[in-house]
């Protein structure tokens, strides 16, 4: 009989429970988004939860009731969305790669549909309760809805970008590696999702991404109207607007969104002094070898970060300000992002380092140590005590060479030799010109996160090649005359702490720790204008144009008279652009442009 009675009441409460469901919605330009709404675990009727936005991987559709993320926040008692982007599984439209325009309003009309559902806790009318998670492409969705909404309550983003330009095209180095992985990806799982589906969508590709995926692989480098295309792709300068908690999560491994998109990032927001943390981890779009640490320990900072500023439960400890994972597997924190440094390990050497092409060194994602030989080395002066190594090394190179082409790029990375590994597994272009002149380059490495032993000795290697990036097409040698490689040493204690870094940090202009009440949708820049270059003669060509909006560098162009700039997310009141052309001569002419932004149309 009790077997029984216990099966009924079992049975009873399955019945009651809300149950998941599928629904969908219909975005600004009449495109289709298909989500999954998720009730929090034994909600009792009638009785409403906060919710959390789960948004997925690049080319993937939402979560299911399966994953790790919705069974841990429906526990905790969120409700639970996710959602198929635009252009991938049963969603419609074009793939937009978290834009501002498109994407962030397709999250818009998704908070619209949120403050309907009944179990839906609300703030204010139309106004739900939520914070959002999710990594990579499910994580450059929170930045930008974030900036544009402030119905958003608290962001947790992993593995994110600060720019795509940055990200993609380091140095105007094409990632050939991880460009094959995510346009083989985008085209199989946008369109082959979307037919299998109940309702089939074919969601489709944006040409600039199509283009880039086989003429950009195919010729090692992007065409300048893609990489515009993709510059508009945010962040970006819309963190600016960014006033909720903001929990940042990178991957000292991943070779994709390396960490210094994370400081890019942590450092737009220190200055608008909202509650924020940063965790560096082994992981992300990348392959740990090194150790992962307790298990959950990320999974379970973004939860109390989620109780603290979404629940609004003040009596729940979100932890210091940074912590990071070393590659000893061990966490180590410090009261603030910000930290001096205490000392350096430093190496100087010199050599030849022939160039040839084709000739490739790693894999597609990790890059590796050089076979010996193939490499330019210099070893680093060994540690004399258990040091931490955090942030990004200083290389600075003298050198002379000849090629064809003459502008090309080798690859520095720094080598465990007792581990025999590259340490992050990171590699970094180094642009060189060889023109038989001797020159001085000065470039910051891939940010790394060491715990030395005492005695422990690097070495830096200079490859030709890394198959991290495009396929080395010059052909010829370098003669460094001088190698300085110098790795930053730095002490927890000593961090500096910015307002929103510290434990009783609140939401700027909010009681409580509440966010501010909505006063409306704020301002949103949402232009994109495209400027003439009138003072370069017709008949000169043009080699490089330089843009930066109020004294910011945003993006580089070559050959191009026309230039797109973006101005959305710009605060409100006067902006500069400031665009500085180079011709092949070497003349070289400045042009300013006064905008402002926010300024109310005239009836």
């Amino acid at each position: 009989m009790g077997r029984l009675t216990l099966a009924l009441c079992v049975l009873l409460l399955l019945v009651l429970a809300p149950a998941a469901r599928a629904d969908e919605v219909t975005s600004f330009d009449g495109t289709r988004i298909v989500y999954n709404w998720f009730p929090a675990d034994r909600l009792a009727p009638g009785a409403k939860a906060p919710t959390i936005f789960i948004g997925p991987g690049y080319s993937s559709g939402g979560d299911d009731a399966s994953s790790d993320a919705v069974k841990q926040f429906r526990a905790a008692g969120y409700n639970v969305l996710t959602w198929d982007p635009r252009g991938f599984g049963q969603s419609g439209g074009t793939v937009q790669v978290d834009s501002p325009d498109f994407d962030a309003r397709d999250m818009q009309a998704l908070l619209d549909a949120t403050a309907k559902r009944p179990e839906a806790q609300l703030d204010a009318p139309g106004d739900p309760r939520m914070g959002m998670s999710g990594g990579s492409y499910g994580g450059g969705i929170q930045f930008v809805t974030a900036a544009i909404d402030s119905r958003v309550d608290a962001i947790a983003p992993s593995i994110a970008w600060h720019s795509l330009i940055t990200s993609l095209f380091k140095e105007d180095d094409l990632k050939s590696g991880w460009g094959a992985v995510l346009c083989s990806a985008g085209e199989s799982r946008g369109l082959a999702e979307g037919i299998l589906q109940p309702k089939p969508e074919t969601g489709a590709q944006d040409p600039h991404i199509f283009r880039t995926c086989t003429q950009g692989l195919a010729q090692g480098r992007a065409f300048e109207e893609d990489k515009a295309w993709f510059a508009e792709r945010g962040p970006g300068e819309l963190i600016r607007r960014i006033r909720v908690p903001t929990l940042i999560m990178q991957g000292t491994v991943d070779t994709l969104f390396t960490l210094r998109e994370s400081i890019e990032n942590h450092a737009l927001l220190r200055e608008t002094k909202v509650p924020l943390k940063m965790m560096w981890f082994c992981g992300g779009h990348g392959v740990c070898n090194t150790g992962a640490g307790p298990a959950n320990f990320v999974e379970d900072r973004v939860l109390a970060w989620m109780d603290r500023w979404v629940k609004r439960d003040a009596k729940v400890g979100t932890g210091p300000a940074f912590e990071w994972l070393a590659d000893d597997a061990q966490w180590r924190s410090a009261a603030g992002f910000q930290l001096p440094r205490s000392g350096a390990l430093r190496g100087t050497g010199s050599g030849t380092l022939p160039i040839a092409p084709g000739a490739s060194s790693g894999g597609a994602i990790a890059a590796t140590p050089a076979a010996p030989g193939s490499a330019l080395e210099v070893a680093v002066e060994p540690a004399k005590a258990a040091l931490d190594v955090l942030g990004e090394p200083k290389l600075k190179l003298t050198y002379r060479g000849t090629a064809s082409p003459s502008a090309t790029r080798v690859y520095a990375q720094l080598v465990d030799p007792s581990r025999r590994r590259v340490v992050g597994n990171q590699a970094t272009p180094i642009p060189l010109t060889l023109d038989g002149q001797e020159r001085t380059i000065e470039r910051p490495l891939e940010a790394i996160a060491v715990r030395t032993a005492p005695g422990a000795v690097y070495t830096l290697q200079l490859v030709s090649s890394s198959s991290l990036y495009a396929p080395q097409r010059s052909a010829g040698s370098v003669a460094v005359s001088r190698a300085e490689i110098e790795l930053p040493v730095v002490d927890p204690a000593r961090a500096v702490v910015s307002a929103g870094e510290r434990p009783d940090a609140t939401v700027p202009g909010a009681a409580g720790g509440a966010k501010p009440k909505p006063q409306g949708r704020s301002c949103t820049s949402r232009r994109a204008i495209t400027i003439t270059l009138r003072r370069v003669p017709k008949r000169a060509k043009l080699r490089s144009v330089i843009v930066s909006v109020t004294g910011k560098k945003t993006v580089r162009l070559k050959g191009r008279r026309r230039v797109r700039v973006d101005l959305r997310g710009a605060r409100a009141g006067r902006v500069t652009v400031r665009l500085v052309a180079r011709t092949a001569g070497g003349k070289r002419y400045v042009d300013r442009r006064n905008y402002r932004t926010c300024v109310p149309k005239r009836r």
